[in-house]
Order: structure tokens, then C-alpha cells, then sequence
């Protein structure tokens, strides 16, 4: 079986179908993008697996130095300093929670578009008038 990362062409979805996409986008950013064609997926669960990557990284090596320095961490002496110490491994895991929310929040908007565009394309699913035949 081959697998391809080319996107087909682009074509108008139904709404469930871009319902589908926008929660695909919410659990993992650029998945629903990429299934309505959108380039933009590609960057955007580029986004999200740069940010899993830094926050898993540095929040194992955050969680190993904390639990090393539990005592001094909870104890009497925890205070500014504590915190201080903490800082260098900290900023990077917040920089990866940061790039995943920055590609959440693309994949939402994307995602709302794509909503938006599929209810512009099909037409609204209304009765015909009483009286009204159709031909």
C-alpha cells in the first residue's frame, strides 16, 4: 500500500462533512485541515507536533529536576528562588504549550471556514410551498 502526503483537489464539502474536519482540526491541528485540501494543514500539524515535541522534552526533564528537588522545591525553604532555579527548563516547555495553542487555534479558525464555505455551497434543505407542485 502506498501512502501519499499530496492533497487532492479541492472540492465543495457537505456540512457534515466539514463538521467532520472541524473536530478532526479540535483533537489534532491541521488533520481536518488537510482532509478538506487545505495547504494550510500541512503547517499547521507541523505547528502542533514542534510544540507536543518541546512540551513532552522539557517537562520530563522539568518533572526529573523537581522530583530531585522536591525538598527544596515544598519545603521551608521554597520561595523566589525556587521558581528562579526552575525558569530554564520551565520557558521551553511553556514555549511548546505556547506553539500548540498558536496551532490549535489555526486549526480552529480554519476549521470555521470550512464550516462557513460548506454552508455557503449547499443549499438550504427547505419544503416546498403547500400548493407548490414540482416538475
Amino acid at each position: 500500500m502506498k501512502i501519499s502526503l499530496a492533497l487532492g483537489p479541492r472540492q465543495p464539502l457537505s456540512r457534515q462533512t466539514a463538521w467532520g474536519c472541524l473536530t478532526a482540526n479540535l483533537s489534532f491541528p491541521g488533520s481536518g485541515s488537510l482532509a478538506a485540501g487545505r495547504v494550510s494543514g500541512y503547517a499547521q500539524a507541523g505547528l502542533a507536533i514542534a510544540g507536543l515535541i518541546l512540551s513532552l522534552v522539557f517537562g520530563l526533564r522539568l518533572i526529573a529536576w523537581a522530583l530531585a528537588n522536591w525538598s527544596h522545591v515544598v519545603g521551608d525553604q521554597a520561595g523566589p528562588s525556587a521558581f528562579l532555579e526552575m525558569w530554564p527548563m520551565m520557558r521551553w516547555a511553556l514555549l511548546g504549550m505556547a506553539i500548540f495553542a498558536i496551532s490549535w487555534l489555526w486549526g480552529l479558525s480554519t476549521g470555521l471556514q470550512i464550516v462557513r464555505a460548506a454552508r455557503k455551497a449547499d443549499p438550504p434543505n427547505v419544503p416546498p410551498r403547500l400548493g407548490e407542485t414540482r416538475g
